[in-house]
């Protein structure tokens, strides 16, 4: 039961930092590592899960803006302008840094706006997060392991 809730709060607190809600899932996924309980390649697909479904949901959130007249004027904000600037500059490709803070989120919402196929989506993306946790729990494993 520990480790269903250990497993479901990094999903939860994954997918919110995912959203444009704030929440480290950096932090979280290192706690879990630290606590040295759970194995790191579960961890990783978890977080990576999460992470990439609420990922999705700003894809969808904006493709809804998008085609819904009454809801354009919120693609308008600073950080969307700027994430769509980026889309727009480094294409698809840009995608790769949808791990970033500030600007990836919403590159994530502006793919959806500017329609990239989902199937493209979902594998950049997918790179993206997993390689971002995976790099975490590398150091963090050479960490662990270069103490005595």
């Amino acid at each position: 039961m520990e480790a269903l809730l250990a497993y479901a709060g990094l999903f939860a607190i994954a997918f919110l930092a995912a959203t444009l809600l704030p929440a480290q899932s950096e932090a979280a996924l290192v706690a879990l590592l630290m606590i040295d309980r759970y194995p790191a390649l579960t961890l990783l697909a978890v977080a990576s899960a999460g992470n990439v479904l609420g990922s999705c949901v700003n894809y969808a959130i904006g493709r809804f803006i998008a085609e819904t007249e009454r809801f354009k004027h919120l693609l308008t904000s600073k950080h969307r302008e700027r994430a769509e600037r980026w889309y727009r500059r480094y294409g698809r490709w840009s995608l790769l840094a949808s791990w970033l803070p500030v600007i990836g989120d919403p590159l994530t919402a502006v793919a959806g706006a500017l329609r990239e196929p989902f199937a493209v989506f979902l594998v950049l993306v997918t790179l993206a997060k997993a390689g971002r946790y995976l790099v975490l729990i590398a150091l963090h494993e050479a960490w662990i392991g270069a103490t005595p």
